[in-house]
């Protein structure tokens, strides 16, 4: 199949496709004419990496894990139990993450309290806000 016809099949762009192939995650049959030619297996592969970035890792990580991926004929599966360790330490590092996004919120939940109790009627306190840069 055309590089359009599995992007239409899978729901991803053409242009991530081509990204996919670029970093090695996707290895379509190249023709003399330069035309990419993917196989059924490629739908697959394609809908796993989706699903390994919606859960956050990052496309190195993927090409680590990709080996260790078979299709179970609806997608891409854990194949070996080797990649529990990387896939601990992606949750781990998506954890600090999130906990970082929660203290940011909640230094923001602060200036937004403390900047509600501000009388807005004194003009003075908002020359820095309203002031050209």
């Amino acid at each position: 199949m055309r590089i359009g016809e599995l992007s239409r099949l899978t729901g991803a762009s053409v242009r991530s496709l081509r990204y996919y192939e670029e970093v090695g995650l996707l290895r379509p049959l190249r023709h003399p004419s330069s035309y990419r030619e993917y196989r059924q297996q490629d739908a697959a592969t394609v809908r796993g990496i989706r699903l390994m970035l919606a859960a956050g890792l990052s496309t190195a990580t993927i090409s680590e894990l990709l080996p260790c991926m078979t299709d179970d004929g609806e997608a891409l599966a854990p194949s070996c139990a080797g990649m529990l360790p990387d896939l601990h330490r992606e949750r781990e590092r998506l954890s600090n993450a999130a906990a970082d996004l929660l203290a940011a919120r909640d230094r923001l939940d602060t200036l937004i309290q403390t900047t509600s109790r501000l009388d807005p009627a004194d003009p003075s306190e908002c020359d820095a806000v309203t002031a050209p840069r």
